[in-house]
């Protein structure tokens, strides 16, 4: 009989599976169910996922699996799950449409789904379609009772009783329009920023520099702006952002770093860089890759509110001991299960369809 308890059971050893990659070692461990079977198999799959999509680097992919290793433990599901009521209604066919812009982007879609004991129609990304149809047969071999209820499809979304779809902001007006007579949750775009005081220690924004450069700042959870005091010295920020100068040497960055270049400097803003980064002063959110957006605030209270009233634009906020809700420095890609995309409680949301 599928229980909430055997649904655990197939994601711990899912996360057991994952935690033989990592970005200090990829290394075959004892004890973990079907190894033989699948363990070369998903070493080739992230060889196939890099070469297909070129800004996922074997860094960035084995960062995401080590980071969903740490995740996916018997403690961090059963403490997840606790506070739902899932499983009292009857199996539904749940679609999802995944972005593609990090590795492994839709996985908690996908997960949240299949612990919520329905079945999962997965429309993925073309940017990232090798890794979670791989992980999906580990899932149906050390749990028989999930064969049958995950299926990915390149066609037209059919027969489905609810939707989560992710993409741009164009994408979810087609979403929301489509979808209209599903219950649904549907993703628009979204960035991260971070309130600095200019009180910030060094390893502090070193630290920030992570939440900045992980993914190339492709991510939802990338600060892509911060905001700043009036008498802001960036030296410090510069400092900060240089551990992270190699990143210069990836061609597809380095290229759109030279194309944002040349448009903000033919267009005559005034930027400041340092070889690989630019800041750029600009009142929107989503800063082009290799820049970030500032903007000055007067007072704290003034930017809480500020912060609150575009919080349909925002993820996360990085900050220290300014506002509820603040992620630490370096933090923002290491998001807990129940840290949900846009506030929004997926599994809420599955127990009530």
């Amino acid at each position: 009989m599928d229980s909430i308890k055997s649904r655990i059971n197939a994601f711990h050893k899912l996360g057991g599976f994952l935690s033989q990659f990592s970005q200090e070692k990829i290394e075959k461990k004892e004890g973990i169910e079907h190894n033989e079977l699948f363990f070369d198999g998903f070493k080739h799959q992230l060889k196939i996922a890099g070469e297909n999509n070129t800004w996922f680097t074997r860094e960035n992919l084995l960062f995401s699996i080590k980071n969903w290793a740490k995740a996916l433990t018997s403690d961090n599901l059963t403490q997840w799950v606790a506070n739902e009521d899932l499983g009292k209604n009857k199996t539904k066919l749940v679609a999802v449409i995944m972005a593609g812009n990090i590795p492994l982007v839709g996985f908690h879609d996908f997960l949240s789904v299949l612990i919520s004991g329905h079945s999962v129609l997965v429309k993925q990304s073309s940017n990232d379609k090798h890794l979670l149809p791989f992980l999906a047969k580990y899932l149906e071999y050390v749990e028989p009772e999930l064969k049958g209820k995950i299926t990915f499809t390149e066609e037209k979304l059919t027969g489905f009783d609810a939707v989560i779809a992710t993409g741009s902001n164009n994408t979810a007006r087609y979403f929301e329009y489509y979808f209209k007579d599903k219950p649904s949750i549907i993703r628009k775009n979204r960035n991260s920023v971070a309130v600095l005081t200019g009180n910030e220690s060094e390893e502090q924004l070193q630290n920030l520099s992570e939440d900045v450069f992980r993914y190339f700042g492709l991510g939802c959870r990338s600060v892509s702006k911060v905001f700043i005091p009036k008498d802001y010295n960036f030296d410090a920020f510069f400092n900060g952002m240089y551990q992270q100068h190699e990143i210069i040497n990836n061609t597809k960055y380095a290229n759109n770093y030279d194309y944002n270049k040349a448009v903000y400097l033919m267009s005559e803003f005034d930027i400041l860089e340092n070889g690989f980064l630019m800041i750029k002063e600009d009142k929107s959110y989503a800063s082009p890759i290799a820049s970030v957006f500032y903007e000055y605030y007067d007072n704290a209270d003034d930017l809480k509110i500020k912060l609150w009233e575009d919080r349909d634009q925002i993820q996360c906020i990085v900050a220290n001991n300014f506002i509820e809700n603040e992620i630490a420095f370096g933090q923002t890609q290491h998001p807990k299960l129940w840290n949900y995309a846009d506030g929004v409680n997926t599994l809420e949301f599955l127990a009530k369809i």
